[in-house]
């Protein structure tokens, strides 16, 4: 190549970028680095938000169960369930939807989702199927959502709560006592 970059076919006919000739070892090695850290803080990111996520289904169980009255006003914020006021945004809606969901998802019950709870985050956009789409496929990249196939064939996405055997065990002696 031109460059000075390397390419080299992996097989598929996509090319494999190479690390360019850098003489100076200090520069690889800063590089190197800066990589490893990239793909650690990556990978915390993913647990993070699986975390978030797995937090925000306990609550919005609870909520179901008890009532919203039982959420301080800042945990209804957090968990895009206060009412009035500014609305989620399109991804916020997504999250919203897949995680109350607790089971694999279509994009078109989705947009229905959000058309039932949020209809004017929809309005604005000119093609919403599309758009959910993009929202879900960027949800999987993040870590927290998984595509799946529906026994129809039809995809499908379920929001990614933590693997755990009893996840927020804690959290349900606590509801257990209020």
């Amino acid at each position: 190549m031109q460059s000075g970059h390397n390419a080299q076919d992996n097989g598929n006919g996509v090319g494999k970028a190479q690390i360019p000739q850098v003489r100076d070892p200090h520069v690889v090695e800063v590089v190197k680095a800066a990589h490893e850290e990239l793909r650690l803080l990556l990978r915390q990111r993913g647990e993070i938000m699986k975390r978030i996520g797995t937090l925000k289904q306990t609550i919005a169980g609870l909520a179901n169960l008890f009532g919203d009255e039982v959420l301080p006003e800042e945990l209804l914020e957090l968990t895009d369930r206060k009412s009035g006021g500014r609305k989620p945004g399109f991804t916020k809606a997504c999250r919203m939807v897949l995680i109350e969901a607790g089971r694999p998802l279509t994009v078109r019950e989705v947009c229905e989702q959000i058309q039932q709870r949020l209809p004017a985050v929809l309005q604005r956009h000119k093609d919403p199927l599309a758009s959910v789409t993009t929202v879900l496929n960027r949800l999987v990249d993040y870590g927290e959502a998984r595509g799946v196939v529906r026994e129809n064939g039809r995809r499908a996405w379920v929001w990614v709560a933590e693997n755990t055997a009893m996840p927020n065990e804690h959290l349900v002696g606590l509801a257990r006592s209020a």
